[in-house]
């Protein structure tokens, strides 16, 4: 059964598969619940709410799966890297998963292309 979310939580992740949804204050809490909620259910997750203190069209208006792109613009607004959970959000209003946001920042990384200054932060070369 869903759990409904607050008008206040500024971020809420949904998954379509089972309606369960789950509010956070930060970012990386979605992602979080989306690595939980896949391990124990193998469904991903959508963002439904992302309440973020960014313009998002900085970051690229190109593809939904160009996050060195949007790690890349939106790099300057954060010490010590981007937190993965906005660049979710911001994959996620393009129409990218969490999942497949994850798995595209791997898949990145592993180019060389982005590193994690510390846990779960983004930072481009």
């Amino acid at each position: 059964m869903s759990q409904p979310h607050h008008d206040r939580t500024p971020f809420v992740a949904a998954c379509p598969d089972c309606d369960v949804e789950r509010g956070a204050e930060s970012p990386n809490e979605i992602v979080e619940f989306y690595r939980r909620h896949y391990r124990h259910t193998g469904h991903d997750v959508v963002l439904r709410r992302a309440d973020l203190d960014v313009e998002l069209e900085d970051a690229d208006a190109g593809a939904a799966t160009d996050v060195a792109a949007v790690v890349a613009a939106l790099e300057p607004r954060y010490e010590s890297g981007v937190p993965i959970g906005i660049v979710a959000a911001a994959t996620g209003r393009r129409g990218a998963t969490v999942g497949e946001t994850l798995e595209r920042i791997h898949e990145v990384r592993m180019t060389g292309a982005l590193y994690e200054p510390r846990d779960d932060h983004l930072a481009a070369f």
